[in-house]
């Protein structure tokens, strides 16, 4: 959704360096994997092609912060009043 973001913040050896990967279009959604010492954040479209990537050591990343766009679910949505009191 437009408006995921993920927030990585590295040590760049004397001091750190911080990142974000945004997703930057609706329908669009980051997501972030860890393989093989590799953190990949990605951009990614409906249909899971990668738009963009962004990839960090494992041993080098301090702090991965996701903060995803609050989703309207059907359980969350507020009760109507009853039209008819009895």
């Amino acid at each position: 959704m437009k408006g995921d973001r993920v927030e990585i913040v590295v040590d760049a050896g004397d001091s750190t360096r911080a990142y974000e990967v945004v997703a930057s279009r609706a329908g669009r959604r980051v997501e972030t994997a860890v393989r093989r010492g590799v953190v990949e954040v990605s951009e990614v479209t409906r249909n899971g092609s990668v738009v963009r990537t962004a990839r960090f050591m494992a041993t080098r990343v301090l702090a991965l912060v996701e903060q995803p766009v609050p989703r309207e679910d059907s359980s969350e949505r507020p009760l109507r009043e009853d039209p008819n009191p009895a």
